[in-house]
């Protein structure tokens, strides 16, 4: 997507990807991969699970949402400084208005308190839910999000123990955790909790079509794959990288054509 939308600006883009698994290493390596990057000429980095959280230290400067969310994707590199962003908050947010713009706010249940987590929570409480109730095999990390969200936002978001506990009455379910992408297959959390009044959204990308979704849409619920969050957070990351405002409708097509030739359980 950056490469295609730096060559409809007229300007010439390497995107690499540095695959940690690929690689043999772990986030403990962010160090020496950030200088790498920084003392190549890169002008930034865009950062994934599992080292959002992990690389904020390693920087000099944090915007607002970052730090508040505690999670970075968007490192940029000028004058000798890392500068962190979160464009995966305004992503989300904007792929929820885009694609559910009538979605119930009263009570949605998330699973998951990680980056991406954070991330979403972040956004769903600026699109003013009313109750949002954190979920993850951790508890102490969905209980951390929660009263890192709660001063800004008192008694609007809660973390909860049990799955199963949180689901009556809400209106929505956030995925945010990998489980559904390629490698990590299978359900979040028992399909017997699913309802057909829901409306279900998965921050998970590769695949599109993860088993959370087809079971939700099985039901008849309404449902947001990642798509839109992956192609909006990339939109904004190429406005930091390069100060030109992006395409974020050219950027979905060519997200769209790669993602129908190579992401595994497309057309599953």
């Amino acid at each position: 997507m950056h490469e295609e939308e730096a060559a409809a600006h007229g300007l010439r883009c390497v995107y690499q990807r540095i695959d940690l698994d690929r690689l043999g290493l772990t986030a403990e390596a962010l160090p020496d991969l950030l200088a790498a990057a920084e003392r190549t000429g890169f002008a930034g980095v865009n950062v994934t699970h599992p080292c959002k959280q992990a690389v904020m230290p390693l920087l000099t400067d944090l915007s607002d949402e970052a730090r508040a969310i505690g999670s970075v994707n968007t490192v940029v590199f000028a004058g000798g400084r890392r500068a962190g962003y979160n464009t995966d908050w305004s992503g989300f947010r904007q792929s929820v208005r885009d694609r559910l713009p009538d979605a119930g706010l009263g009570r949605v249940v998330q699973l998951g308190a990680g980056g991406a987590g954070a991330a979403s929570a972040y956004a769903m409480l600026d699109l003013g839910v009313r109750e949002l109730i954190v979920v993850d095999t951790v508890h102490e990390r969905a209980s951390s999000l929660a009263n890192r969200f709660a001063a800004a936002c008192p008694g609007r978001v809660r973390a909860e123990r049990d799955v199963s506990a949180a689901m009556p009455g809400a209106e929505g379910l956030i995925h945010a955790t990998p489980t559904g992408m390629s490698g990590h297959p299978g359900l979040p959390l028992p399909a017997s909790l699913l309802r057909r009044d829901l409306w279900v959204a998965d921050v998970v990308y590769f695949p599109l079509e993860t088993e959370l979704l087809r079971a939700a849409r099985q039901l008849g619920c309404r449902t947001l794959d990642g798509a839109g969050m992956a192609v909006s957070q990339a939109a904004e990351a190429f406005r930091l990288f390069t100060g030109l405002s992006a395409d974020a409708a050219r950027m979905r097509g060519v997200f769209e054509s790669f993602d129908a030739s190579t992401s595994p359980g497309r057309d599953r």
